[in-house]
């Protein structure tokens, strides 16, 4: 990633990314391009995710996530046991506008009827 993550962003990141659960899961077979295209993919609709990642080797998990940041242009904001937590920013010019939900227009109420003159 071209720019690395300041502490404040990378203590804010670990905060949101506490409640997600792993959206994608790398088995046994290991990092491949249909998991990478996945992650890409997941990125590209949520920016944060979890990665699950099977396997004991703790340096294996840890070249995982080396690899998926390198190929991805994505951040690694932490690295807890077998649960990888990835964050890659929307380019500004593919990011959606969030809709704001239209409201109904208030029901006056039955007070309001009786104290009209």
């Amino acid at each position: 990633m071209a720019n690395p993550l300041t502490p404040g962003e990378h203590r804010v990141l670990k905060a949101r990314a506490h409640v997600l659960d792993p959206v994608v899961l790398i088995g046994d077979g290991g990092l491949t391009a249909a998991v990478l295209k996945e992650i890409d993919r997941s990125l590209n609709a949520h920016e944060l995710i979890k990665v699950r990642a099977a396997g004991e080797d703790r340096d294996a998990r840890s070249e995982i996530l080396r690899r998926v940041c390198e190929n991805l242009d994505a951040a690694a904001v932490q690295h807890i046991g077998k649960v990888l937590v990835i964050y890659r920013p929307r380019p500004e010019s593919d990011s959606k506008p969030r809709a704001t939900p239209k409201r109904k227009p208030r029901r006056a109420l039955k007070r309001s009827f009786q104290n009209r003159a």
